[in-house]
C-alpha cells in the first residue's frame, strides 16, 4: 500500500490548520499583509538568535513559526486572487531549475564561485538592469554591505588578492583619521568607507560580519552583566566606581567566563 510522504502530510496539516484559523479565529481573521510584516521580521530575528546560540531545539520551533507566516501570506494571496501556495512553490521551483543549469542542464562548473557568477549573469539575462536590483533597500546596513559586495563579485568586480583588501583598509583608516583630526563633516562618510572595507575583508576570510558582530555583542552583554552581579554582591554602586576599578571587575568577569567554557 502506498504511504504518503510524511513531509507532504505535515505540510498538508499546516495548510488545513491555516484554513481553520483564517475562518474561525478572530485574531487570524483580522491579519493583513501589512500587519504580518512586522511580526515576520521579529520571527526572522528570533530564528537568527537561535542560530547564533546554536540552539537547535529553539531553531526547530522558530522555523515552524516562519513556515506559518509563509503559509499565512499564501492564504491571503489566494483570498486576493493574486497567488496561492501552489503558484508560489512552482514559481520558486522553476526559478531554481533555470538558475542551476549545472544541475538541470549541461553547464559545467568547478566550484561555488562559478555557481554564484552564473547566477548573477542569468539574472541579467532575465531582464534585470543591475546586479544590485536584488538587494532589498530595507536591509540593515551591515547586511546590505555584505550582499552588495557578494553581488558585484559575481560579475568580476573584486580585488585579485587579499593583500589588496588590506591595503584598502589601511588607506580608508588613514583617510578616516585625517577627517577626525580636522573635525570634518566628512567623518561619518569616511567611517562608513572604513566599515565597508572591513566587511570586504570579512568576506575574503569567509566570516559573516553580522554574525561576528552579534557574537561580540552577546559576549559583551554576558561579561558586563556578570560584572554588574559581582559589584552588586559587594554592595557597591557601579555608577560611583571609576574606570580603573571597573576594569578590574571586567577582567575578573572575563576570566570566570573563560574558565566556565
Amino acid at each position: 500500500m502506498h504511504t504518503m510522504d510524511p513531509r507532504l502530510k505535515a505540510f498538508e496539516r499546516l495548510l488545513n490548520i491555516m484554513d481553520d484559523l483564517r475562518e474561525k479565529c478572530p485574531w487570524d481573521k483580522k491579519q493583513t499583509l501589512d500587519t504580518l510584516r512586522t511580526l515576520t521580521i521579529e520571527e526572522t530575528y528570533e530564528l537568527c538568535d537561535a542560530i547564533i546560540k546554536k540552539d537547535l531545539g529553539a531553531l526547530e520551533g522558530e522555523i515552524g513559526d516562519l513556515f506559518l507566516h509563509l503559509v499565512f501570506y499564501c492564504k491571503i494571496g489566494k483570498e486576493k486572487e493574486a497567488f496561492d501556495v501552489s503558484t508560489v512553490l512552482n514559481k520558486i521551483c522553476d526559478k531554481l531549475i533555470h538558475r542551476h543549469p549545472h544541475v538541470y542542464g549541461d553547464v559545467k562548473v568547478t566550484d561555488e564561485e562559478e555557481v554564484k557568477a552564473n547566477w548573477e549573469k542569468l539574472k541579467l539575462k532575465e531582464g534585470k538592469k543591475s546586479v544590485l536590483e536584488g538587494v532589498p533597500s530595507s536591509l540593515p546596513a551591515l547586511v546590505k554591505s555584505t550582499r552588495i559586495q557578494e553581488k558585484v563579485k559575481g560579475v568580476g568586480f573584486e580585488w585579485d588578492e587579499i593583500s589588496d583588501v588590506w591595503a584598502k583598509i589601511y588607506e580608508e583608516l588613514d583617510e578616516f583619521k585625517e577627517e577626525v583630526a580636522l573635525n570634518s563633516d566628512k567623518t561619518t562618510e569616511e567611517f562608513g568607507d572604513l566599515m565597508f572595507s572591513l566587511i570586504n575583508l570579512a568576506r575574503y576570510l569567509n566570516i559573516e560580519p553580522e554574525n561576528a558582530l552579534e557574537l561580540t555583542n552577546q559576549k559583551f552583554i554576558k561579561r558586563f552583566q556578570l560584572m554588574e552581579k559581582m559589584i552588586d554582591e559587594e554592595k557597591k554602586d557601579i555608577s560611583k566606581l571609576n574606570l580603573e576599578n571597573l576594569d578590574k571587575y571586567w577582567d575578573k568577569a572575563k576570566i570566570i567566563i573563560r574558565k566556565n567554557k
